[in-house]
């Protein structure tokens, strides 16, 4: 027998679970990366404009999908249109390919965040710590158990014991962490070698004002398709997660008014993690600090946090806290992508689901733990980049996978079911649908042009 639908019991609920999906590692560690490498102000421009735009559009269709056909990603695109379901089963394949390897790079967090708390900041800034941590054999396999373990725990309770209860708990705290960590980060400053001192505010500066000098129409075309690919990740679509939190909002929730919020949370929020990493890594390494991916966060914050002095190892502590809190509502969301899949599919309980994608997430995070030393290549993907196991998986879930789905279900909604599908959907109860006309032109039109652009640039065809 088919366990009962759970729901969130009010928009509050939903909200901070949406937006405790969409605040992670790609926020915290991918947003000031790309800011500092896209001139600036002029990514964190093109960025707002898309997050109005192009996110709206996907963010509220999936929402909207999701309530209306009460299912998950697997089985929702099938009740829409019957001849769709293998677009169900390309969406279930993202999570299921991002759960693995999220849950390895949240067992580095908290191994940092251990490293914090014990009083043993100083092994995180020798040379090559990191690397020679992730190459471990054991270690890193047992704090992807204790992440995986944690974020199993939240998705085995349920909706509103576990999910919603504890994004309600987790997401002001790391908001008031991130506001803090922020604040601080603008008001310190630094005198090199060299002489040469610099301020967190020439850090905000860099950060936040625009600049466009000796920028080209290429270079522009680049930071816009960065910013779009940053999206994804800022507010969780095209992974499923927004279609199976859509499936448990009550009928009478104002979806408009829920999307607009958590659209602004998130925004805040990556803005913010900006705001608290650009600054300090300019103040103490200058512009050269920011490098891709891990390497901020657990190569050039650390030795950020060091020449700090004691308040560093302070910050720090509270610094991987937040990590922490951020990794772990992603992680909850990915995975209950998967176990509402799993549920409405098979009929299956939660806790039988939870415990089967739990088997699966700890078997193939062992794998990528040990793709950095028993199972390591090195192989050289379609754009340019360099990697390994955890690499592979994360260009096919996100460089090819996200935008291919973002594309199909603007073709679905945009030209087979309509938009007025998603229109009725929201206007739901009398509730107005502010940018109506946007949508339909972004469903339609803008957005499945900018989709194909993405993914012929992630295929190295552009």
């Amino acid at each position: 027998m088919k366990e009962k639908r759970g729901n969130f019991s009010g928009t509050i609920g939903f909200v901070m679970a949406a937006a405790g999906s969409a605040v992670g590692l790609g926020n915290i560690w991918r947003f000031p990366y790309l800011a500092a490498k896209g001139h600036g102000g002029v990514f964190i421009l093109c960025y707002i404009l898309l997050a109005i735009t192009f996110g709206f559009a996907l963010l509220t269709t999936e929402i909207a999908i999701g309530r209306k056909t009460a299912q998950s990603p697997l089985t929702a695109y099938g009740v829409l249109n019957s001849k769709w379901k293998g677009l169900g089963i390309l969406t279930c394949l993202v999570p299921t390919i991002i759960l693995p390897y999220y849950c390895t790079i949240g067992a580095w967090v908290i191994k940092y965040f251990a490293i914090y708390l014990t009083g043993s900041s100083k092994e995180a800034v020798q040379e090559n710590f990191f690397d020679g941590f992730i190459s471990g054999n054991w270690e890193p396999i047992v704090w992807m158990i204790v992440f995986l373990l944690l974020t199993a725990f939240v998705v085995y309770r349920g909706i509103n014991k576990g999910i919603e209860k504890y994004s309600k708990v987790l997401m002001p705290v790391l908001l008031a962490l991130v506001i803090g960590l922020a604040i601080y980060s603008m008001t310190i400053s630094h005198t090199d070698a060299n002489g040469v001192t610099r301020t967190g505010l020439q850090g905000v500066k860099v950060y936040l004002i625009p600049d466009f000098t000796g920028i080209t129409v290429k270079e522009f075309f680049i930071i816009l398709m960065d910013a779009m690919g940053q999206l994804f990740f800022s507010i969780s679509v095209s992974m499923g997660i927004m279609i199976a939190y859509g499936s448990y909002v009550k009928k009478e929730v104002n979806l408009m008014k829920s999307i607009n919020q958590i659209e602004i949370f998130d925004t805040i929020v990556a803005l913010l993690a900006g705001l608290l990493i650009v600054p300090a890594v300019f103040t103490f390494m200058g512009s050269d600090g920011m490098s891709k991916g891990p390497g901020l966060m657990f190569v050039s914050l650390p030795k950020v946090f060091e020449a700090m002095g004691v308040i560093g190892s302070v910050l720090g502590l509270f610094f991987f806290v937040m990590v922490i809190f951020a990794a772990i509502t992603s992680a909850v969301s990915v995975m209950e992508a998967i176990v509402s899949s799993i549920m409405d599919a098979k009929r299956w309980s939660r806790h039988k689901s939870t415990i089967v994608v739990t088997i699966y997430a700890l078997i193939g995070g062992v794998v990528v733990c040990l793709g950095y030393n028993v199972f390591y290549f090195n192989v050289t993907l379609p754009n340019g980049t360099q990697g390994q196991i955890l690499d592979i998986m994360d260009y096919i879930s996100n460089n090819c996978l996200m935008p291919m789905v973002a594309l199909l279900t603007c073709i679905l909604i945009g030209w087979v079911v309509k938009p007025k599908t998603v229109i009725d959907e929201v206007t739901q109860g009398v509730h107005p649908f502010h940018r109506r006309g946007l949508y339909i032109v972004m469903v339609k039109v803008i957005a499945p042009i900018l989709l194909a652009v993405l993914l012929l640039q992630s295929f190295g065809i552009l």
